[in-house]
C-alpha cells in the first residue's frame, strides 16, 4: 500500500526495468533517461530500484567480486529451465541497483547484437530478464509501480496480465511503459509464444500479434497500465499511420492512457560554465570563452583557415534515414558553396558514413567529418559550433538541442517530436525565440532554415539576444520527475 510522508504526499516504491542505464549500459538516449530520473524522484521522497541485465561490460564496471542479492531464480522456458542471479549493485545516489545475471544470454561484446544483426536469441534473452525482475522483486520488494522501458522490457506487463495474473504477491503492482521510440518493437516468430510458455490465446490480433509476429512492444501496450513517451509532440504523433509504426490503431486505442512527458537532461554533465571537456569556461554574463571553444573546435577538425565571421555547423547524430540526412544529401553541395564551415562526428548505416566521408573529402577547406563517437569531442562540437543541425524526419524527444540551447549555440531543426516542443522559432522584431525550425521533408525546406540562421548570424546583436534566450531555458530533470510522480500515483491508485 502507498505510504505518506508527513506533508502528506503519496511516497511509492517504483522499480524501473530497462536494457540500458548510465554509467553502466548505454547506446542511446534510453540509457540517460534510466540514470537521470530516478535520482530525481528519490529527492521527491520515493523509494525506486533499478535492475538491468549484467552484461559483459557491466561485469567489468563492478571490478572485483560481485554479490549475490539472490543466488539463483529458475526461469522456465518450453523445453528447458534457465538459471538467473540477481547481483547486488549497491546504492547510488539514493537508488538500489540490481544486475540480472546469465552469462550464457548477457554475457556478450554487444547489448543487442554485432555488426552482423541482433543477436537470434534476444527473445529468449529479455524475456528472462523480464521474468527474473518479477521473480526478484518478490524477494527484495514487491513496488506499487513497475516503470517498464522500450520492448525490452515489456513483458513484465504481459507476464504480470497472464501467466502470472494469479500470484498473490504481484496482485497489486501497477505498471506504467514508456516508449523511448515506437520504430524498435522486438518482433519474432509465432512460436515465440509457446518457447515463453505464454498461451497461444494472447497470439491474437488485440494482444500481442503484429503481421504473423509476436511483438513485445506491442504486448506491453496492451497490458500496461498507462503508457507515456518523451515528448508532447510525439505522444500526437505515434497516433498517426505515418508515425505509429503500425502500431497506432493500438496507441488510439489508448490514447486516454498516453501521456507525452518530455525528457530532462543533466546539467551536471552539460554545462558550458563547468564542463571540464572545453578549453574555455563561459556563462550567459561572461561569453568570452566561447569564441576560445570554437578556435579549439575547429583546430580539433583540421579546419584553423576558417574566417572568424564564418559561421560553424555542428552535427553531433547516429547516421541513420531516421535523422534526415537525406535532406541534407540533397543541398550539401550548395552549402559548401556557402559562407559557412561544417563539423560532423557519428556513425550508423553505411551509405550515410559514404555521404559524409565523401562530402568532407571534396570540401576539405571547409567540411570536416569524424565517423564513430567521441564524448569529449561531442561537448567541444556543442560549445565550439555556431548552430547545431537537426533535420530528423522523426525525433521523440531528441537531447542534442537541449544541450545547444546551454550552450549557446542555435539549433535547426525539423518540427517533429521534442524538437518541436523545445525550440521556438526566432522572431529578430519581438526578440524571442530559441532557433529556426522548417517542417516539409524536403532539401529545400532545410536549406530555407539554414539561410534564415545564417541570415541572422550578420546581425550579431540579435545573435546574441538569441543565445541568451536559449541559455536561459532550463530543461532539468526537476519538472519531468514531478509529472512523473503524478503518473505513478494515478497508475497505483487503478489497483489499489
Amino acid at each position: 500500500m502507498p505510504r505518506f510522508a508527513p506533508t502528506g504526499e503519496v511516497i511509492l516504491h517504483i522499480v524501473f526495468a530497462a536494457s540500458e542505464c548510465v554509467p553502466f549500459a548505454k547506446t542511446g538516449g534510453l540509457a540517460d533517461v534510466v540514470g537521470a530520473l530516478p535520482p530525481e524522484l528519490v529527492k521527491l521522497g520515493h523509494q525506486v530500484t533499478v535492475y538491468l541485465p549484467l552484461y559483459a561490460g557491466v561485469r567489468r564496471q563492478l571490478a572485483g567480486e560481485v554479490t549475490y542479492a539472490i543466488r539463483s531464480i529458475t526461469i522456465p522456458f518450453q523445453y528447458y529451465n534457465r538459471l538467473a542471479g540477481i547481483v547486488d549493485g549497491g546504492r547510488r545516489g539514493g537508488v538500489q541497483y540490481y544486475f540480472v545475471d546469465c552469462p550464457e544470454l548477457f554475457e556478450r561484446p554487444g547489448l543487442y547484437g554485432t555488426a552482423v544483426g541482433d543477436y537470434p536469441d534476444n527473445a529468449e534473452r529479455f524475456a528472462l530478464y523480464c521474468r527474473a525482475v518479477l521473480e526478484a522483486s518478490k524477494q527484495l520488494g514487491v513496488p506499487e509501480v513497475f516503470h517498464v522501458h522500450d520492448w525490452q522490457a515489456a513483458l513484465i506487463p504481459v507476464y504480470l496480465r497472464t501467466t502470472l495474473k494469479s500470484d498473490p504477491v504481484l496482485s497489486h503492482a501497477a505498471v506504467v511503459l514508456t516508449i523511448h521510440n515506437a520504430a524498435y518493437q522486438g518482433a519474432f516468430p509465432p512460436a515465440t509464444t509457446e518457447q515463453l510458455l505464454f498461451p497461444w490465446e494472447i497470439f491474437t490480433l488485440d494482444k500481442v500479434e503484429q503481421y504473423d509476429r509476436f511483438n513485445f512492444l506491442k504486448g506491453g501496450l496492451v497490458y500496461s497500465d498507462i503508457l507515456t513517451t518523451v515528448s508532447r509532440k510525439y505522444a500526437e504523433e505515434m497516433l498517426t499511420a505515418e508515425f505509429g509504426e503500425g502500431l497506432d490503431g493500438v496507441l488510439r486505442g489508448r490514447a486516454q492512457d498516453l501521456r507525452g512527458i518530455l525528457n530532462g537532461v543533466d546539467y551536471a554533465q552539460w554545462n558550458p560554465a563547468t564542463d571540464a571537456n572545453l578549453a574555455a569556461h563561459y556563462t550567459p554574463e561572461n561569453l568570452a570563452g566561447k569564441r576560445e571553444c570554437r578556435a579549439d573546435l575547429l583546430s580539433a577538425f583540421g579546419l584553423e583557415l576558417v574566417e572568424d565571421a564564418t559561421p560553424v555547423i555542428g552535427i553531433v547524430s547516429r547516421f541513420a534515414v531516421q535523422k534526415g540526412f537525406d535532406l541534407l544529401e540533397e543541398i550539401a553541395g550548395r552549402l559548401s558553396e556557402m559562407e559557412v564551415a561544417v563539423v560532423a562526428l557519428g556513425s550508423g548505416e553505411p551509405v550515410y558514413e559514404k555521404f559524409f566521408r565523401d562530402w568532407a573529402f571534396w570540401n576539405k577547406s571547409n567540411v570536416a567529418v569524424r565517423i564513430g563517437y567521441n564524448d569529449a569531442l561531442a561537448h567541444k562540437i556543442e560549445a565550439g559550433a555556431d548552430l547545431f543541425l537537426m533535420p530528423s524526419l522523426y525525433e521523440p524527444c531528441g537531447l542534442n538541442q537541449i544541450y545547444s540551447l546551454k550552450y549557446g549555440t542555435v539549433p535547426v531543426v525539423r518540427a517533429t517530436g521534442g524538437l518541436d516542443d523545445t525550440i521556438e522559432e526566432w522572431n529578430p522584431r519581438q526578440g524571442s525565440g530559441t532557433g529556426f525550425k522548417f517542417t516539409d521533408v524536403s532539401g529545400e525546406a532545410l536549406l530555407a532554415a539554414i539561410e534564415r540562421a545564417l541570415a541572422a548570424f550578420e546581425d550579431q546583436a540579435g545573435w546574441k539576444r538569441l543565445m541568451l534566450n536559449g541559455m536561459a531555458r532550463n530543461y532539468s530533470w526537476e519538472q519531468p520527475a514531478r509529472e512523473y510522480a503524478v503518473v505513478y500515483e494515478e497508475a497505483a491508485s487503478r489497483l489499489a
